[in-house]
């Protein structure tokens, strides 16, 4: 008889399944449950990307690329950050095609920490980044951010938090799950405090193309003296509605993506290869595409920031990403018995704060990457459980 809990590691076995799951796993079990917490979009891949894969399939192009993706595919994403963002990379050393932008993450954080480094965590954040950083034996340092600075993280609470192990610091904006984002003069004072320092930027920017309002997504990389300490992660999931297909990338300085890309190629080998054809048509011809799905994005993102603050739900106006996250403190419920009761009593799925990081309990996040019909009848359940609460 094997003794398993002898055998397996046990940094695996510390790992805490995701806060997300628990419910969502409930809510395969029910009929008629509206989920609102799946972070994604609700529109097909655009149909010239399918195409494109498709024809690469057609073809016979199956086979393994170079272990950093296609040169033509890394060309594009050079030329993409620099048109879209005012970034300047060199496709041959400098980028990196990898897995969805979690495998960026994670090669990212096992490239650069030694056991007992500290990583800086603003949360609510992603899930993932913690158990990444605690399967590379990293310290993860929490920091938590406030809904009074628009859940931003400030200058005083990086300086406070950085200690002579400090290796990391990650910046997940625009973030999920709070809608957050960081504008050029936040990160003009992150990267006052980071100057002069050892200290590396891991720049999660997988929702940069859905920011709102005037102001375009700035990355820190862009901030004079931050490029050569910051890694960009991006991606194809969010902007160009390719879930499934798996694929994001890694821009940074050379050695640090020579690293990331040995271990990419120990462990995975190479991207998709069919994912990496349809990329390149993403890049090169779908500029229009984003700007219409971000319209959609927007348009949804004001009726439900209107509607929960009308239920009495104080919402925070998110300016990234296609979250809110509503305060339920006036229900008297914790995160979690806020979503456990709204999902038995209406059939609605949120996510609880809490899964984000401690510093989300008193918080639900509810995703906007649906249909109008699909949000408008949610709503309507929600409100049905806030007026039960009442009485």
């Amino acid at each position: 008889m094997m003794d398993y809990d002898k055998l397996l590691s046990r940094r695996a076995v510390a790992i805490k399944p995701s806060g997300i799951r628990k419910f969502f796993d409930i809510a395969a079990e029910m009929e008629g449950v509206i989920s609102l917490g799946v972070g994604e979009p609700d529109f097909k891949t655009p149909w010239s990307i399918r195409h494109a894969g498709a024809e690469s399939l057609e073809k016979g192009r199956t086979w393994y690329t170079a272990n950093a993706g296609l040169m033509p595919l890394r060309c594009e994403i050079a030329n993409y950050l620099a048109r879209r963002f005012s970034l300047q990379y060199d496709p041959k050393s400098e980028i990196l095609v990898t897995v969805g932008g979690s495998e960026g993450i994670d090669i990212c954080i096992r490239a650069l920490i030694n056991p007992g480094d500290e990583i800086l965590l603003p949360e609510p954040c992603f899930v993932a980044y913690s158990p990444m950083g605690e399967l590379a034996d990293a310290k993860v340092v929490p920091i938590p951010t406030r809904a009074k600075d628009g859940f931003r993280l400030t200058a005083e609470q990086l300086r406070a938090a950085i200690t002579p192990r400090t290796k990391l610091l990650v910046l997940p904006f625009p973030n999920n799950p709070t809608g957050a984002v960081m504008r050029r003069e936040h990160l003009e004072e992150i990267a006052q405090v980071l100057r002069g320092t050892d200290i590396m930027v891991l720049s999660d920017e997988i929702y940069a193309e859905m920011t709102f309002g005037q102001k375009r997504h700035v990355s820190i990389a862009e901030i004079d003296g931050m490029k050569e300490r910051t890694v960009v992660i991006n991606g194809f999931s969010k902007t160009y509605a390719m879930t499934g297909w798996r694929l994001g990338y890694a821009a940074g300085p050379a050695p640090v993506i020579a690293q990331m890309t040995k271990i990419h190629q120990f462990a995975i080998m190479c991207a998709p290869t069919t994912s990496q054809y349809a990329a390149v048509e993403a890049l090169k011809n779908c500029d229009d595409e984003i700007e219409s799905m971000t319209v959609q994005y927007d348009m949804r993102r004001r009726l439900l920031v209107d509607s929960l603050n009308q239920m009495g739900l104080s919402c925070f106006s998110p300016e990234g990403a296609f979250y809110v996250f509503p305060s339920i403190q006036s229900t008297g419920l914790t995160s979690a018995q806020f979503c456990e009761q709204l999902l038995y009593a209406q059939k609605v799925a949120v996510v609880p704060g809490d899964a984000f990081g401690q510093s989300g309990e008193g918080f639900v996040r509810i995703s906007y990457s649906y249909s109008v019909d699909h949000l408008l009848e949610a709503l309507r359940r929600i409100q049905a459980f806030l007026d039960a609460q009442k009485k």
